[in-house]
C-alpha cells in the first residue's frame, strides 16, 4: 500500500510540474521582431528595435496576465531569410505575433505563411501600397509611400515647380512613389520630364544625377528606403544642383530625421511631404523624442521608430481587449480599428483595410538650436492610402 501510495504521488507531482510547465508557457505571449539589423537598412531594424524596447520599458512586460517576450531576428533584408525566419518563429518559437518587416519583398515573402498559420503580421516599416492586400492577417503601423507622394504633387505646382524628374528605387515603394506622383502632378498641370530608376542592391546614384543635372528640370523627386537619404543628398550638393536651380523634393526618406544633422547646411530648405517628424511640436512627440533620444545615447528617432513604436501600442492594446485569451483571429480583430494619438499625431487601423490612415504633413530643413530638422508647414489630414482606391 505504501509503495503504492508512493507511486502515485511521484506521478501526481510529475503531472503537477508538467501542468506548470505548460502554464508557464500558456502566460508567456511571443512577439517575433524580424528587422534588417545589418547590411544596406541597419539603420531601420536599429530604430524599430529601440522603439519596440522603449515602448516595453515605459508600459511594462506584463499585459492581460501575460509575460511579453520579444524575439529579435536580422534578416538582412534579404527575403528568402525573413520567411524561413518567419517559419521557424512560428513553427519552432511558437510566436503570437510576427512584427518588423524592413522593405516590402521581406514583408511580402511573410504574407503567406502569416496566412496559413493564421498569425497576425504587424507591418512597422515596409510601405508598398499593396501589402495589406498580401494577407488578411497583416496591419501596418508605418505608411504607405502614396501617401507622401501624391501630397507633393500637389504642393509642388503651386510653388512654381512645373518640370520634374523622378529618380527612385527600382522595387515596390519606388514605383509606388513615381506613379503616385507622376499621376497627380500631371493631373495639376505638371510635366514628368524623365523618369529614372536605380538598382536597389549597391545603387550608384551619379550617372543618373549628371543625366538629371543635363535634363534642367525645376525639381528632382527622389525615393530611395530609410538610409540612403544620405548618399543622395551628398552627391546632389557636390554636382551642384542646388546651385543650378534645381530643387530637391519628395518624401521623408530623403531627409530622415536619423541622418540629417550629418547631411549639413545643404539640406536646408528641401521641402519634404511625410508623416513624421523628430520636430513634431506636440506634447507626446516631444515626450517621446526626449525619452528615446535617453534610452539611446542621443539618438534621434525617425519614422521607422514611429512605426514600431506605435506597432507594439497595436499588439498591446489587441491582447488587453482580448484579456490575454486570443489567438490569431480574436488579436486580429482587435488591432482592426484603433484610434490613437501618436507622437505623429492621431492615427487609425482602418478596419477594412487594416491600413494605418494618418496625417501627411509637408515639411522644410530648418535650423533650430544648431540642428537640422524638418519643420512642418502644413498638414494634410486623415489621409488614407490612395493605392487602395485602384
Amino acid at each position: 500500500m505504501n509503495k503504492r501510495h508512493f507511486l502515485r504521488a511521484t506521478a501526481l507531482a510529475s503531472l503537477a510540474i508538467a501542468g506548470s510547465t505548460v502554464f508557464a508557457q500558456d502566460n508567456i505571449f511571443k512577439i517575433g521582431l524580424i528587422l534588417p539589423m545589418t547590411g544596406q537598412q541597419a539603420t531601420t531594424g536599429r530604430q524599430i528595435e529601440a522603439a519596440a524596447k522603449l515602448y516595453m520599458a515605459q508600459n511594462g512586460d506584463t499585459v492581460a496576465g501575460k509575460k511579453i517576450q520579444l524575439i529579435i531576428k536580422d534578416d538582412t533584408s534579404i527575403p528568402d531569410v525573413t520567411k524561413r525566419m518567419a517559419q521557424e518563429l512560428i513553427v519552432n518559437d511558437k510566436v503570437n505575433v510576427l512584427a518588423g518587416f524592413g522593405i516590402t519583398p521581406s514583408a511580402l515573402a511573410t504574407a503567406p505563411l502569416a496566412t496559413q498559420s493564421k498569425t497576425p503580421q504587424v507591418v512597422m516599416a515596409a510601405a508598398t501600397s499593396s501589402i495589406t492586400e498580401a494577407s488578411p492577417y497583416i496591419v501596418r503601423t508605418s505608411f504607405t509611400l502614396p501617401q507622401a507622394a501624391v501630397a507633393i504633387a500637389d504642393w509642388a505646382p503651386k510653388n512654381g515647380i512645373k518640370k520634374v524628374v523622378t529618380l527612385v528605387s527600382d522595387y515596390g515603394p519606388g514605383l509606388d512613389a513615381e506613379k503616385f506622383f507622376k499621376d497627380r502632378l500631371t493631373f495639376n498641370g505638371g510635366t514628368i520630364v524623365d523618369s529614372l530608376r536605380v538598382p536597389m542592391r549597391n545603387p550608384d546614384f551619379a550617372p543618373f544625377l549628371q543625366k538629371v543635372r543635363d535634363l534642367k528640370p525645376d525639381a528632382l523627386f527622389v525615393f530611395v528606403p530609410s538610409g540612403a537619404g544620405a548618399a543622395v543628398m551628398k552627391q546632389f550638393l557636390e554636382r551642384g544642383m542646388d546651385k543650378a536651380g534645381i530643387k530637391l523634393i519628395g518624401p521623408g526618406d530623403i531627409t530622415d530625421d536619423d541622418q540629417l544633422n550629418d547631411m549639413g547646411d545643404g539640406a536646408l530648405g528641401v521641402v519634404t511631404s511625410h508623416h513624421y517628424s523628430a520636430a513634431h511640436p506636440s506634447a507626446v512627440n516631444k515626450k517621446f523624442v526626449e525619452a528615446f533620444k535617453k534610452a539611446n545615447n542621443n539618438l534621434r528617432p525617425n519614422f521607422m521608430a514611429v512605426g514600431g513604436y506605435d506597432g507594439m501600442r497595436v499588439i498591446y492594446e489587441a491582447l488587453k481587449a482580448t484579456k490575454g485569451q486570443g489567438g490569431g483571429d480574436a488579436l486580429l480583430a482587435a488591432m482592426k480599428g484603433q484610434i490613437f494619438e501618436s507622437p505623429r499625431g492621431p492615427i487609425f487601423i482602418d478596419a477594412q483595410t487594416r491600413d494605418i490612415v494618418q496625417n501627411i504633413y509637408l515639411r522644410k530643413v530648418e535650423k533650430k538650436d544648431g540642428q537640422l530638422y524638418n519643420v512642418e508647414f502644413d498638414v494634410i489630414k486623415d489621409v488614407k492610402d490612395p493605392g487602395k482606391a485602384r
